[in-house]
């Protein structure tokens, strides 16, 4: 059969066309609609030449060009050097990222606010309450050594944040409530809570990292302490508007980025001294010695097949929040995309690098 004339009629209708399918597959926020990749159909695992990803995860870019895969993509990858909740959640209302690096607390709370997301990669501590990611710092001079202890204590606490989440999973577990407690609204960042402790702005905070270090370090002949809460706290989640999804190119890409995530993971805990020099010392400047501390800290990396254990404790996280907020319940396992729930313990199945 001879190719159809091209008229210019046709041709405009062509474009017209075109423009009509690339706008509903690329506004943020919107609902599904018609030429996109359904929620519930496969996974494509080609990616089209000239796809590109925009992602904000500084730590797995280092991780990535110290175990040489950075190179590795079939498609482009933009690095925003963003992290965190709230960063994310604004580069992903202004259409500037595609796959954001956080904890458990910002895919609630972009759903609250009316950003459809999903989660499509998931990873955890193997020990978890050997290895949490905060401890109560105590201010010096504060009597603290049990939870129970926490009664009528200035707690710094941060709304919409992972440390503001365990604050209330931490009361709850104590059997107090916020009346019995003293919220100080401070942002979780950098040295504000330390800070906040010595200069007995705060009775107690969640403070995390390197900071448990130089906290008790440089305060400790104060009298300044930290308690475990004996609680996990290690989620950590890839995730991406939903809107981004239906894109078959995207979706494909972030779904050999959440395998190359996965690896990385794996290649930092079994090559502890290269992460410590080439990420903690080179890239964010500390000393061996706190980069040492960050990596027994951390212990392994857990990256399960099946979210099921995951979803449900995410739920309960849920149900806290949402008591304390006055948002609705979500049903946490609508935060997450299943179609990936195996690809980054596949990514990593027999040490695989």
């Amino acid at each position: 059969m001879p190719p159809p004339s091209k008229t210019p009629k046709r041709a405009a209708l062509a474009v017209l066309a075109l423009l009509a399918v690339t706008a509903c597959a690329a506004r943020p926020g919107e609902s599904a609609t018609e030429g996109g990749l359904a929620a519930d159909a496969p996974l494509p695992t080609a990616v089209p030449k000239g796809t590109k990803l925009i992602v904000g995860d500084p730590q797995t870019k280092v991780a990535l060009q110290l175990s040489g895969e950075i190179d590795t993509f079939s498609f482009t990858v933009e690095w925003a050097n963003l992290s965190g909740g709230p960063q994310t959640s604004e580069a992903f209302r202004a259409d500037a990222l595609d796959v954001g690096a956080v904890a458990e607390i910002p895919a609630i709370h972009a759903t609250w606010t009316g950003l459809p997301v999903k989660i499509v990669a998931s990873k955890f501590r193997k020990d978890p309450i050997e290895h949490p990611t905060y401890e109560l710092g105590i201010a010096p001079g504060v009597s603290v050594r049990t939870l129970a202890d926490l009664r009528g204590k200035k707690i710094a606490y941060s709304p919409g944040q992972a440390q503001g989440a365990l604050v209330l999973k931490v009361l709850e577990k104590a059997g107090l409530t916020k009346d019995d407690v003293t919220f100080v609204e401070l942002p979780s960042t950098g040295d504000v809570y330390p800070n906040a402790l010595a200069s007995k702005q705060v009775d107690v905070a969640p403070i995390g990292g390197v900071n448990i270090k130089r906290y008790t370090a440089k305060f400790g002949r104060d009298g300044a302490t930290t308690i475990r809460h004996g609680l996990r706290d290690d989620p950590g989640h890839l995730y991406v508007r939903t809107a981004t999804l239906r894109d078959p190119a995207k979706a494909a890409a972030i779904r050999e980025y959440a395998a190359a995530w996965a690896r990385a993971a794996r290649w930092v805990h079994e090559h502890p001294k290269e992460w410590i020099e080439g990420y903690y010392v080179k890239d964010q400047g500390l000393t061996a010695a706190d980069g040492q501390y960050l990596v027994d800290l951390a212990g392994e990396p857990d990256i399960p097949a099946d979210w099921s254990q995951a979803i449900a404790r995410h739920q309960e996280t849920i149900d806290i929040l949402a008591a304390e907020t006055g948002n609705p319940p979500l049903q946490a396992e609508d935060l997450y995309d299943l179609r990936y729930q195996a690809v980054g313990a596949e990514a990593i199945k027999d040490g695989a690098q």
